[in-house]
């Protein structure tokens, strides 16, 4: 039998076989443990959901991971702790689920919430926007129905905004025009959303019918969970998450439609959404609002400052053709004056965070200058590019050579175990609070491992 006390001496008198033994033994477990996430979901979900404090399920793809690293003292620091907290992990408010777990649930359903509170997730967000008739319901964009529910598949498809429309070929069988269709949220009433099921985000812009259309699931995702996306509305995501135990981040989305919508103007629309956590008795402190919008920020800042306080400013200005995350002098406003308007927490995306110098992974100019001014640092997203085919893919394009203009040309993420590498200097050297994930449990194992709440 393999003991805690034989894992040491192993560790310490260089017996790597030991070692190997009770890695392996630990993902077994770790599989097991993933394997009845799923066996027992429908007998556990009603006293999961009345526990506050449930164990945490960190699944087997962050040993997956780890086993496929380089190398390191961070290598070995991270497959010691899993015998060191094997069946001990805790819910950490440093890992938070990005839309619940949507590397393999419907994003933005009970199911996807659900999974990241078993893999440990301490925050959860809910991406807000709002229906017809104005009412406020989880979903990443106000018009992303058609790619993440089944609306193209009921009747209510004759409300989409922009009606289904075939891919076009010419004659050698060479791509014209992709298919589109829009279906937003605000083409239907609540109850109408509330028919829906969800469904994993994916088209295929190849399509000429709409059964083609739906699919087009990325290859590192699933569909094996996504026959039951349960959709919820805000109040409902709030109700589910004082069930769990877990603290928010919603989302304020940027509306597709014209504001003001039939009277309900853009402050009704920021007010609404912190009244309906007022209204459900949630503390502001359990509360992390958000918004790329930065007069959303400061309307919560100016006229509800309990929850205005721990805003989060969203960055989203590397759309922006003349911000240059690599030069101060682009960056308006700056973070001096962020901090002087009552900014106190920054998130970037974790490219902008990040350079190489000398074939290392450091802090960019843009994360020094942030924690410089006292900013507050969340970022996004872990777990998203998908596989080692992608070498990080945007969320990692200033290590993987995508982002022009680099500090240092090196390529330092070839495969998904470098992504550990990043997030170790995200959190040493940056400073980041958190971080969102699509797939919750490779944050909480590392924050458990590193001591982080």
């Amino acid at each position: 039998m393999i003991t805690q006390k034989n894992y040491y001496k192993a560790v310490h008198g260089g017996n790597h076989f030991i070692v190997t033994v009770s890695v392996t033994i630990v993902m077994l477990l770790f599989l097991t443990s993933c394997a009845n996430l799923h066996m027992t979901e429908d007998i556990s979900v009603k006293s999961y959901e009345k526990k506050s404090i449930s164990l945490v399920q960190p699944s087997a793809r962050p040993l997956f991971l780890i086993r496929n690293m380089d190398h390191s003292p961070l290598k070995e620091k991270l497959e010691r702790c899993a015998s060191d907290l094997a069946n001990m992990f805790k819910r950490s408010d440093f890992s938070i689920g990005h839309r619940g777990a949507p590397r393999h649930y419907p994003e933005h359903t009970r199911e996807s919430y659900q999974a990241a509170a078993r893999m440990g997730a301490g925050i959860i967000e809910c991406d807000v926007t709002f229906t017809l008739d104005k009412e406020l319901v989880c979903r990443h964009s106000q018009c992303d129905l058609h790619t993440t529910t089944d609306i193209l598949q009921t009747t209510l498809a004759d409300k989409c905004s922009v009606p289904f429309q075939p891919a076009v070929f010419d004659a050698n069988g060479n791509l014209i025009t992709s298919a589109s269709v829009q279906c937003c949220t605000s083409d239907i009433t609540l109850a109408e959303f509330k028919s829906l099921k969800g469904k994993m985000d994916a088209s295929n812009p190849r399509a000429t019918t709409v059964a083609d259309y739906m699919e087009g699931t990325a290859d590192w995702r699933t569909d094996l969970y996504a026959a039951r996306g349960t959709l919820l509305t805000h109040k409902e995501s709030i109700a589910l998450f004082l069930k769990l135990g877990v603290k928010m981040t919603p989302e304020l989305k940027s509306p597709n439609v014209p504001m003001p919508f039939d009277g309900f103007s853009q402050e009704d629309y920021a007010r609404k959404m912190i009244d309906e956590y007022r209204e459900a008795g949630v503390r502001a402190s359990k509360v992390w609002v958000q918004s790329f919008n930065i007069n959303d920020v400061l309307y919560w800042i100016q006229n509800d400052p309990d929850f205005g306080t721990q805003a989060v400013y969203l960055d989203g200005r590397y759309d922006d053709p003349v911000f240059d995350h690599r030069n101060p002098a682009t960056w308006s406003p700056s973070m001096e004056q962020l901090v002087d308007n009552g900014i106190q927490v920054i998130a970037p995306p974790m490219w902008m965070l990040l350079e190489i110098e000398g074939g290392q992974i450091v802090p960019s100019r843009y994360a020094k200058s942030a924690r410089d001014a006292g900013l507050d640092i969340i970022t996004w997203t872990f777990e998203r590019d998908g596989s080692s085919k992608s070498i990080g893919g945007w969320y990692f394009q200033t290590l993987n050579g995508q982002n022009p203009n680099p500090v240092d040309s090196d390529n330092v993420i070839n495969n998904d175990s470098d992504m550990l590498n990043a997030l170790h200097v995200l959190v040493r050297d940056v400073g980041v609070a958190g971080i969102f994930s699509d797939w919750p449990a490779t944050t909480t194992y590392y924050a458990n491992c590193m001591n982080l709440k």
